[in-house]
């Protein structure tokens, strides 16, 4: 499927990059896959490359439905089951997920004493004028708020340290080809 061409079936929300810019893909566009990992796809257009959720991808054709739906969290805790949300969202540029880019510096789970925890998320951007910024955390935010027993979600990012290449796990060092 990736770099063949696939016709879109519906118009198709979707996000440019690297501006971050919402855009409709008419019904009938030229799509090449170039990344499929995780939540999102990230395709090359007419009008440059652009982020698509699998959700929406799988309603305009472009991917199969069962492509779409996320996988068993089986009997994971509840901060388990948050770095495995952030482990499914990845950069559309580069093919690692944010987590092994050190994208993330932290997570914290706080039981609530009405129920539910509250989720808080530090995390970084390669680049402070990222324009995918909002998008990431949007789509961080979205996928930990959907878990079972999440009350409230805060993802904030922060600057200090300054992400550099050394925050990558070696797997994703590897990858990328720095080691």
């Amino acid at each position: 499927m990736l770099n063949q061409e696939i016709i879109t079936e519906a118009e198709t929300a979707a996000i440019q990059i690297p501006g971050g810019n919402a855009v409709i893909l008419p019904e009938g566009s030229r799509i090449y896959i170039t990344q499929s990992l995780g939540n999102s796809i990230t395709a090359a257009t007419d009008i440059g490359l652009v982020r698509i959720s699998r959700e929406e991808a799988a309603r305009a054709g472009i991917i199969p439905p069962e492509e779409s739906k996320p996988a068993s969290d089986g009997n994971l805790t509840l901060e388990e089951r948050v770095w495995n949300v952030l482990k499914g969202i990845y950069d559309p540029e580069i093919p690692v997920d944010i987590v092994n880019l050190g994208l993330v510096y932290g997570v914290e789970v706080i039981p609530q004493q009405e129920g539910g925890a509250q989720v808080n998320v530090q995390m970084t951007l390669t680049a402070p004028g990222c324009g995918m910024g909002p998008h990431i955390m949007a789509e961080a935010e979205l996928g930990i708020a959907a878990l079972d027993g999440v009350k409230n979600v805060d993802i904030e990012f922060v600057w200090d340290p300054p992400w550099n290449q050394d925050m990558m796990s070696e797997e994703a060092r590897m990858q990328l080809g720095y080691i």
